[in-house]
């Protein structure tokens, strides 16, 4: 299975990027590793994590981050519909739906 964002999810995702790298280099390249080792676990079984909302939106956190990989799963795929810090704006992702 793979994944895709939404526009609004890929935007975020690319600024927390940035902004890691523009702190100290190397932290950017940190970050997107662990996100893309948790999409990995995410595409292949976005079932083992819980729903945060039904029908189909699930969440997992990252680690050494302090961001959520808000993701929904179909017979697409998984969708990232936001990556999220954990203390701020909660459910303003939700107009993606």
């Amino acid at each position: 299975m793979n994944y895709r964002f939404h526009p609004g999810a890929q935007h975020e995702h690319l600024e927390i990027i940035g902004f890691y790298e523009s702190r100290q280099p190397g932290l950017g390249a940190a970050y997107l590793a662990e996100f893309e080792s948790f999409m990995i676990g995410v595409a292949n079984m976005p079932g083992r994590y819980r729903v945060e909302r039904k029908p189909n939106i699930r969440v997992v956190s990252l680690l050494k981050f302090p961001y959520r990989i808000i993701f929904r799963d179909n017979h697409e795929g998984v969708q990232v519909l936001a990556v999220s810090h954990k203390k701020r704006r909660p459910d303003y992702w939700l107009g993606r739906l």
